[in-house]
């Protein structure tokens, strides 16, 4: 079997779906699905700053990935846009006949221009549902009133994902959301799941020593996209309250994003700035494990995520987590996930990090419990579920759903 995939993000921009998309890919060939991916073409001064696992994600076409010519975004450097003719051109010298089914993983112009095709091939189209654009919207078009915001957001989803076969929505409560929205195309749950190279051990001291810190220093950490959208506002201002408690704690926020500057203003208010660590991107097959190694405690308190997979990266490197469950990180911060859930309150969240950083036992306890729990997360697992739905919707009659 091969499947189109079709995205308007792709590394060497870092996110979750980009992850997903390089996760999956890598295990369906396992289980005998060829995959082409189309995604843009980024320009060398984003690869130079992004984490890049290997030459074929700088941004040049590579062993099934099909680069296509890509403008800016107002007012986001990180992102591309396809161009409409480029990519349509790009589609149209694909052979047809060697497409068995196209999978949309982006609600922009990769959704359309991967409609279109499948259409005109006379294949089954099935999209994924990563972002929740309602939330999405809110924070990157502010002046909109939220409310015109909200039923703009949920009628363009509607109209989406009409337009497919089958859809996936990477947790339970994605799925809840889309069903309230009033969509009627079968939902399907499939977490991405953990590679099995995420449980490779980190070297926590190398990361200290690099970054100049203390080897006894406590460390809480935060990975992940740095924006508006991940509420680490909301953790800096936490920490604030944690260092009244544990003084020598520092606060790391690895990673890259639109929300970097407003940070670091708001570190430099709260009088923080000798105690925030700005560690950007992290190589992902090295400097990011040994990042989650060297922390005493992950945070995490975003509000959009649709999965949260960095919380079963800090698991499976036996680190403690506390976290808020909202939307997708409620169908992993399970009771058995031995993470501590706590409300969004900087008080309640503070008492739960000096909790960890001061009690040895509950420490220990809790990062065993999350490492064994993270083990049961196998992407492998999930890409053979993924290719059942697919052999499924090939053997339909054209058009048909594919109940969930």
């Amino acid at each position: 079997m091969r499947v189109l995939f079709i995205s308007d993000v792709y590394f060497p921009r870092v996110n979750g779906v980009s992850t997903s998309i390089r996760t999956f890919r890598e295990d369906l060939a396992g289980e005998g699905v060829e995959t082409l991916l189309v995604a843009p073409q980024y320009p060398a001064e984003v690869a130079d700053v992004a984490e890049v696992a290997d030459a074929a994600e700088v941004g040049a076409s590579g062993p099934g990935v099909l680069r296509v010519s890509a403008a800016g975004v107002p007012g986001d450097p990180e992102d591309r846009r396809m161009r409409w003719r480029p990519l349509r051109r790009e589609l149209e010298a694909l052979r047809r006949a060697d497409i068995d089914l196209v999978h949309i993983h982006t609600p922009f112009v990769a959704h359309y221009a991967g409609v279109r095709f499948a259409r005109r091939a006379g294949v089954p189209c099935i999209a994924t549902y990563h972002t929740f654009f309602e939330e999405y919207l809110h924070h990157y078009a502010p002046l909109l009133p939220h409310g015109v915001g909200r039923f703009l957001a949920r009628l363009f989803t509607r109209s989406q994902c009409a337009q497919v076969q089958a859809l996936i929505a990477p947790s339970e409560p994605m799925r809840a959301v889309l069903t309230t929205y009033g969509v009627t195309t079968p939902i399907h749950v499939l977490p991405t799941g953990l590679a099995a190279d995420r449980f490779r051990p980190g070297d926590g001291a190398r990361f200290r020593a690099r970054a100049g810190i203390a080897p006894q220093r406590p460390l809480v950490t935060y990975i992940g996209r740095v924006a508006h959208e991940k509420n680490i506002g909301f953790l800096v201002r936490m920490f604030a309250e944690v260092r009244a408690r544990v003084p020598e704690a520092l606060l790391v926020i690895a990673g890259e994003g639109p929300a970097r500057e407003n940070l670091r203003a708001q570190v430099a208010a709260l009088g923080l700035a000798e105690h925030v660590y700005f560690a950007g991107y992290l190589e992902r097959n090295s400097e990011l494990l040994d990042c989650y190694a060297a922390a005493d405690v992950f945070v995490f308190a975003s509000r959009t995520e649709t999965q949260g997979l960095v919380l079963l990266e800090a698991m499976a490197q036996g680190v403690p987590v506390v976290s808020t469950a909202e939307l997708g990180t409620r169908s992993v911060l399970l009771p058995e996930s031995g993470a501590l859930v706590v409300p969004e309150e900087t008080a309640a969240f503070a008492a739960a990090v000096v909790r960890v950083l001061t009690e040895p036992a509950l420490k220990e306890a809790l990062g065993a419990r999350g490492l064994t729990y993270a083990r049961t997360w196998s992407s492998v697992a999930m890409a053979r579920r993924l290719q059942r739905l697919y052999t499924a919707l090939v053997n339909a009659p054209q058009g048909a759903r594919i109940a969930a």
